[in-house]
């Protein structure tokens, strides 16, 4: 799928194959294993049901993106940094969240398999609620450990 932004770090359609397999944790959190439909990438993602109600068999758009500006990355001037706050509610700037019914902020904090590994998975934590993406090197190289990262849903 061709990326909006060269914020996208990922994009692509899931489909859910399981919810809470392993028995609910949680009264409002559930976990999801979905499998995309363009890149084969394998996705298990934690995210709360009272905002964004997800069934077994629903297919589901997710995006990674290191930011929620449109059309490139941040850089150092006053206007960039304005841009870089899209996500306020006073904001009257349009970003990337207005294209999505659910977004979390967090930071990728594992990343395992080697830079040549052709399989690798990227995992990411979002105030708790963790994702782990497994699949083709060549799909998330653009996600990097360490890094700060949005992830967006829609249906």
């Amino acid at each position: 799928m061709a990326a909006q932004s060269s914020n996208i770090l990922f994009d692509d359609i899931f489909t859910i194959s399981a919810i809470d397999k392993e028995g609910k944790k949680f009264d409002r959190v559930s976990r999801l294993y979905a499998h995309s439909k363009n890149y084969d990438m394998d996705l298990t993602l934690d995210y709360n049901i009272e905002l964004f109600p997800l069934k077994e068999n629903q297919s589901f758009a997710l995006a990674l993106a290191s930011s929620l500006m449109r059309g490139g990355t941040k850089g150092d001037t006053e206007e960039d940094e304005k841009e870089h706050e899209v996500w306020r509610p006073d904001s009257k700037r349009r970003g990337l969240d207005d294209d999505y019914d659910y977004v979390m902020y967090g930071k990728v904090y594992k990343y395992d398999g080697a830079s040549a590994a052709e399989i690798v998975t990227a995992y990411a934590s979002f105030g708790g609620l963790l994702m782990s993406l497994t699949g083709s090197n060549r799909h998330i190289s653009n996600v990097v450990l360490g890094d700060p990262v949005f992830i967006l849903l829609r249906r």
